[in-house]
């Protein structure tokens, strides 16, 4: 499709603008009242700006190579919302562009009654009830989990964010300092809504969400029945614990049902990467680790390239933000090299992603090397993957095998897809994606290749705990379009 260049680009935008405007009230009612979630190429367009909406619908236009705009895209999300939809993911990017593609002379609403109906299943929800969910931790990672899963909460009967478990003794205005952290983040920016704490019922009320703060030292000391939670999965995101032994310990929590350890998990515990292997979350699995965020950043890619290419061997080597483990300034670590100040030095040390990424893809086992780098950075962190392919390629055809598992495969949630020649660290801060891949830097010789890889390694990875944690819990989203 290709609509004419504008006379006046400026009367253009603000046209364009007020359409964006117009969207908002459609797509959080969407939102509200019908648990339906919009994303425009899978980017999620509930509860972001008018610029936002803009600037997803050029993404596309830059990565499909098309003039989607809001001119076309708005009567369809009209069209929606007058349908008496159910709860369902819906991609109203790929719609339109399907709807303009095979319209024939129908109109939007004719058009979305043949692909999705006027029931999605109105008197169907994503879960039979309620799902209540703890953290246990509330660190970098807890409090991006609590961001997500407040944004997440829609008409509240999905995923509920019912507690979260600090360690005793913080003594006075403990619960105001913790309540700032999550209120306000040097990285990743201010929290979208309002919380409003209640130190004597030790309570946030996060964008109406009533979360109780426990204190305890150790799973043994909680009962979270008195707080009115049962069955809750708890999200253990201290990695005190990492086998099953010491995972097992939040199991015997009254109230608590499942586990989910947002770290490599050892001994037997499954290792998940969402969108390659969460088909091994079965009903009665009770504990499950969400890998690290390098596992899933670079498992993604590696599984795209291996089912296309194959891969008969490969080094992967990650150049790592510092984390919380580094120090500040040089002092004793039980670490070789980690003891050197973090924001002063590029520190070589060891990564266990590369073997990881073989449980979660077992055709890898023995192909992988892997090493990182920790760099002066606070966030986002890039794998590059050295492989040798079981064919030859070309730049252009890898980075359209790419561009297009990012944008039609299901693996679209997983793999992000960047043209731009000028992309740095910073830009993907907040990326809900795995990973993104980079098509600029991409380097190929013959059978070989060498691959780029951005990932918010704080945000990213929490989305992708995220998705875990629904398959652990039984959601199941009606999809339109399907993902292939």
């Amino acid at each position: 499709m290709k609509r004419p260049q504008p006379q006046d680009f400026f009367k253009d935008w603000k046209a364009r603008e007020a359409l964006a405007e117009a969207m908002i009230p459609l797509i959080g009612k969407l939102y509200r009242e019908n648990n339906v979630s919009l994303y425009m190429y899978g980017r999620n367009m509930v509860n972001r700006s008018v610029t936002d909406l803009m600037k997803a619908h050029r993404f596309v236009r830059q990565v499909e190579q098309n003039e989607l705009s809001e001119f076309d895209t708005f009567p369809m999300i009209l069209a929606l919302a007058d349908m008496d939809l159910g709860p369902a993911h819906v991609d109203i990017g790929k719609l339109t562009v399907g709807f303009q593609e095979q319209s024939n002379g129908r109109t939007p609403r004719d058009y979305l009654q043949q692909v999705i109906g006027n029931d999605i299943g109105a008197m169907r929800k994503p879960l039979p009830q309620p799902q209540d969910v703890v953290l246990y931790g509330f660190g970098r990672i807890g409090r991006l989990l609590a961001r997500i899963l407040i944004e997440k909460t829609g008409g509240g009967d999905t995923l509920r964010l019912r507690a979260i478990v600090v360690r005793k003794g913080g003594g006075p205005g403990d619960l105001d300092k913790r309540a700032s952290l999550l209120r306000r983040d040097s990285v990743h920016g201010p929290f979208r809504g309002t919380i409003r704490v209640l130190d004597e019922e030790r309570k946030l009320i996060c964008n109406g969400n009533e979360i109780h703060v426990i204190e305890a030292n150790s799973p043994a000391e909680v009962d979270y029945t008195r707080y009115g939670i049962s069955n809750a999965i708890v999200i253990d995101n201290t990695g005190a614990w990492r086998d099953e032994a010491g995972l097992s310990g939040h199991l015997q929590c009254p109230g608590a049902a499942k586990v989910i350890l947002t770290a490599p998990g050892k001994g037997k515990i499954p290792n998940i990467v969402y969108g390659a292997n969460q088909h091994e979350i079965t009903p009665d699995q009770k504990i499950l680790s969400a890998a690290s965020c390098t596992t899933n950043a670079i498992v993604p890619v590696l599984k795209a390239v291996l089912d296309e290419y194959g891969i008969c061997s490969g080094h992967v080597e990650t150049v790592h933000s510092y984390t919380n483990d580094q120090n500040l300034i040089d002092n004793y670590h039980k670490g070789a090299r980690r003891g050197r100040s973090a924001p002063l030095n590029m520190v070589i040390t060891e990564t266990g992603a590369a073997k990881a990424a073989t449980k979660v893809i077992p055709a890898l086992a023995g192909k992988l090397t892997g090493n990182a780098i920790r760099v002066p950075t606070p966030n986002v962190s890039l794998a590059i993957l050295n492989l040798r392919l079981g064919r030859s390629t070309t730049v252009a055809e890898i980075n359209e095998f790419m561009r297009r598992t990012a944008l039609f495969s299901a693996l679209q949630q997983q793999i992000g897809y960047t043209i731009s020649s000028e992309a740095v660290s910073t830009d993907f801060v907040g990326d809900r994606h795995a990973c993104v891949f980079d098509s600029q830097a991409t380097i190929v010789n013959d059978d070989n290749c060498v691959l780029y890889c951005w990932y918010d390694n704080e945000f990213g990875y929490s989305c992708q705990v995220v998705r875990c944690l629904e398959e652990m819990a039984g959601v199941r989203w009606a999809m339109y379009p399907a993902h292939v």
